[in-house]
């Protein structure tokens, strides 16, 4: 039996360094940087107590510092003398260092020291770094009970300490502490390891059990490929495992991956009998990892594809170019460039195809050629599309609907849509089936079109960008020019793609109905038919790429004024969302929630700094507005704004002048926050807009009509005057067709029964025999046109020949045929709204768009307007008139007036 005993002896009262998060284990090598003020003593005390020849006899006892409560890290080390041990790690680093560092003891090619006892290898624990700032004091409580005696090999001064390495020697247990201050000192008993008895047969399998996994372990590091010194220094030391079995334990934690905690599991067995068993299920559990790690290497490896083989023949090419003198080091930088760009973006296969012909075609030509440039700007695009990288949705719906709610006022089936789509897409997003769909905003500006693409994507978590398409005559626009061109580029899909740097990003198509029309520059608009086809457009060709990308993942918003312009297989490819005007009381919330807010953030002042009240803002928005959407209104509010903030700077300087010679210091001194009705007229002049329906007065052959434009709905006056004549009609007002034809269909009917209205005194008489009719739409400037005036230009007929009148706050609307029956007509919402905005308070409509008020028309408005449905047109003259136009008894337009015969017959 041989003795594990240290030839150097161990005193009974050491200096204690303390170690937070590192476990220093006897035969191991490690260097420190110290910078704790209760260790700083220590070391000042040992410069001045030894020589530098006699370092090595300096003993100082290592104790690791547990840590019940984790402290804030001031860098990336502990909070002692040490960092944590990542070993591996630490041992790569050890590598660099030269021999010297080490006192003259000879370095391995592993970073491992050959130490003076027994001529074991003694492996490089990582340097520590115990940083700056200021450390909390050690409570001895907090000492562990079990550390190791270390040998002083090295002592430099450092930068805020030392530097030292210290060699592990021998354990220790921990009798007391005897002082802390300036440094701690223990009183200190050696744990020294029992020599081995060859006849304790549990030991001696345990020894044997721990030769058989050291080999395997050792054999698995030279699969590895580390430098062989290493492993025949490692072999040698481990033909002593039955001499020195504890040594050995103490090598081999050293050297696998372990944490602290099963460090100090290893420290505290004193036993062999206890320390052996638990080293060898550590060295089991690493050769399962060295063990997975080599099965995947080797998977990796046996699958060398061509573009791998290709790339060593190429740096052997570089190399032998390099030997010739030959190599362009610039242009090889570069090659390497492009090659990392489109590896990182990860390209689909036939795009991979069609760059890796275009590199090859890259690597023959010369720098200052023309082509060259053209290459590589096609490379760039191809290396930073976002071919895979998609943006995480946010898929929370009420966390979307919230967000919605917050940016906009109404909209609600544009929200309903919105979470409808984020719905299906939580449910089905395993699938990754789910396609984005192709919405189109449709309504006057002003209303929130644009924002509410933005205020999507944010509910969304997706990237937001706006393609402005008003003007757009040119179909390479959208799709590309052609490489052949000089200045070739992509279109603005793929530009927009490269600026959101993701393929799934909400784009909004602004201003589609503005796309310019067929040319020789090629038809915009029809290039849209693949983009915003959801069957077609996961293939979509830009003319510059000339490959496929993938943009079924994009949420297209395309927002458009009016329709008209739209052709009809684009418009087929969109779902409608119609977004009407805003109403007076929207228009309030919209302007105290969302506007008023956002211009007294603008014009610098606090929001308590002005307050507004309702009367006030409804008064701007009735008087000084006349739009569907918020855009002038806005421009208003942000008017009365300025004034305040006129008044207030005004108010700031007279307290600074009252303050300078020791007056008030009130806060602003004559400024009132507060904006009134009464304050409106003050500061924005006269009211622009009055009621026109209100402030006219009934006039025989004047009757309020309901039109709808691009812009919203609105009123229009329909006039009729007599003359004298031979029977002509004449139109005036800048009509189109179809009103004019409307017109000549409600002279006709007036003309055929005249009669049955009491206009003539005899069935064969015609009431324009010597007299002429002109029928006129003021505003003459805007074109008018449309079937949905019908009923009014029949009701301004009778009105003039009859000589009575229409109320003027009774509008109305609809179409009507020779046979007297009353046909439906569209934007019954934005004509009511209208209507109720110009001071309507009785609509008369087809009954069949009965439920288009029930559906679309707010329930406010409903409250405060009259609407009467009407099925001909007799039921329309008798609510117009109020029963004031008188229809001849006994007649069959007298039974349908009278609701005793169903117009239908």
């Amino acid at each position: 039996m041989r003795s594990t005993n240290p030839s150097i002896p161990i005193p009974r009262t050491v200096p204690l360094l303390p170690l937070h998060d590192k476990v220093l284990l006897p035969g191991v090598v490690t260097r420190l940087q110290i910078s704790r003020r209760d260790s700083i003593p220590l070391f000042e005390k040992i410069l001045r107590s030894y020589d530098s020849k006699d370092l090595n006899k300096c003993i100082i006892g290592v104790f690791p510092v547990h840590t019940p409560v984790p402290l804030p890290r001031l860098s990336d080390s502990s909070a002692g003398d040490s960092n944590n041990d990542n070993s591996n790690k630490n041992r790569r680093k050890s590598s660099s260092i030269s021999k010297s560092d080490y006192g003259g003891y000879p370095l391995t090619d592993d970073g491992a020291v050959v130490g003076s006892n027994a001529g074991q290898v003694v492996p490089m624990m990582g340097t520590g770094n115990s940083g700056g700032g200021v450390h909390p004091p050690i409570n001895p409580a907090h000492i562990h009970s079990t550390g190791c005696a270390a040998r002083l090999v090295r002592l430099e001064r450092a930068v805020g300490g030392f530097t030292v390495m210290l060699e592990g020697v021998v354990r220790l247990r921990l009798n007391k502490i005897i002082a802390q201050t300036p440094f701690f000192e223990a009183d200190v008993s050696p744990l020294l390891d029992r020599p081995v008895d060859k006849n304790d047969q549990e030991l001696q399998d345990q020894i044997v059990a721990l030769k058989s996994t050291s080999k395997e372990f050792v054999s698995l590091l030279q699969t590895l490929k580390l430098p062989a010194p290493v492993l025949v220094q490692l072999q040698k030391f481990l033909e002593n495992v039955a001499v020195i079995p504890g040594q050995v334990v103490d090598l081999l934690m050293s050297t696998i991956e372990s944490t602290n905690e099963e460090k100090l599991v290893i420290l505290d067995a004193a036993d062999l009998k206890e320390r052996i068993p638990k080293a060898i299920e550590l060295l089991t559990r690493q050769i399962h990892v060295l063990k997975i790690s080599q099965k995947v290497h080797d998977n990796v490896e046996g699958k060398l594809n061509k573009k791998q083989r290709e790339f060593y023949l190429r740096q052997q090419i570089a190399a032998i170019k390099e030997e010739l003198g030959e190599k362009d080091a610039g242009e090889e930088d570069e090659m390497t460039t492009i090659e990392n760009r489109l590896a990182a973006a990860n390209l689909p296969a036939e795009v991979q195809k069609a760059a890796d012909r275009e590199m090859k075609r890259l690597r023959k030509m010369q720098p200052a050629s023309s082509e060259y440039s053209v290459i590589r700007n096609y490379l760039d695009w191809l290396g930073d599309l976002p071919w895979t990288k998609s943006s995480e949705d946010h898929l929370d719906v009420e966390r979307a609907r919230k967000q919605l709610n917050d940016d906009h006022h109404g909209l609600e089936k544009v929200k309903r849509r919105i979470l409808e789509y984020l719905a299906v897409t939580k449910l089905q997003q395993m699938k990754g089936d789910v396609k984005g769909p192709i919405l189109c905003l449709v309504g006057p500006p002003g209303v929130g079109k644009t924002s509410l693409g933005r205020s999507i994507a944010t509910a969304m978590g997706r990237k937001f960008h706006r393609i402005s398409l008003g003007g757009v005559w040119d179909e390479s626009e959208i799709r590309g020019h052609r490489r052949t061109y000089v200045g070739a580029l992509p279109g603005l899909i793929i530009h927009g793609l490269k600026k959101c740097e993701v393929n799934n990003p909400v784009f909004l198509l602004d201003e589609i109905d503005k796309v310019g029309s067929r040319g020789h520059h090629g038809d915009p608009s029809a290039a849209f038919l693949e983009v915003l086809d959801p069957e077609q457009n996961n293939t979509f060709t830009d003319h510059y790429l000339n490959v496929p990308f993938d943009l079924s993942k994009i949420l297209f918003i395309a927002t458009a004024n009016s329709l008209d312009t739209i052709p009809a297989p684009l418009l087929d490819r969109m779902e409608l969302i119609t977004i009407p005007g805003y109403t007076y009381a929207e228009k309030l919330a919209i302007a105290t929630n969302h506007l008023l807010p956002k211009q007294i953030r603008l014009h610098g002042l606090d929001q308590d700094e002005v307050n507004v009240t309702e009367q006030a803002l409804l008064k701007v928005a009735t008087g000084y507005t006349r739009e569907s959407g918020v855009r002038q209104l806005e421009r208003e509010i942000g008017s009365l704004v300025r004034a305040k903030a006129v008044e207030y700077a005004e108010a700031q300087e007279r307290r600074l002048e009252e303050k300078e010679v020791g007056g008030s210091t009130q806060l602003q001194p004559g400024y009132h926050p507060l904006v009134t009705a009464t304050d409106v007229e003050d500061i924005l002049g006269q009211e622009k807009y009055v009621n026109e329906v209100t402030e006219r007065t009934p006039t025989p052959g004047v009757v309020t009509g309901m039109a709808y434009n691009g812009v919203g709905g609105g009123i229009l006056f329909i006039e009729v005057s007599q003359m004298p004549g031979k029977g002509n009609l004449q139109l005036t007002g800048s009509l189109g067709d179809v009103i004019k034809e409307s017109a000549q269909i409600a002279m006709s009917w007036v003309k055929g029964h005249g009669y049955d209205l009491g206009l003539t005194h005899g069935h064969g008489q015609n009431i324009m025999e010597k007299s002429d009719v002109h029928i006129h739409m003021p505003g003459g400037g805007t074109p008018k046109d449309g079937p949905s005036a019908g009923i009014a230009m029949v009701c301004a007929l009778v009105s003039m020949f009859s000589l009575q009148t229409v109320p003027a706050t009774t509008a109305m609307t609809g179409e009507f045929t020779l046979r007297g029956l009353v046909m439906p007509v569209g934007g019954i919402k934005e004509k009511v709204i209208a209507a109720h905005r110009a001071g309507v308070r009785k609509i008369i409509m087809p009954l069949r768009n009965r439920k288009d008020v029930t559906s679309d028309v707010p329930s406010n408005v409903r409250e405060e307007i009259e609407f009467f449905y009407a099925s001909n047109i007799w039921e329309v003259l008798r609510e117009a008139f109020e029963g004031r136009v008188a229809v001849r008894a006994g007649s069959v337009a007298a039974a349908v007036a009278n609701g005793a015969l169903d117009s239908r017959m």
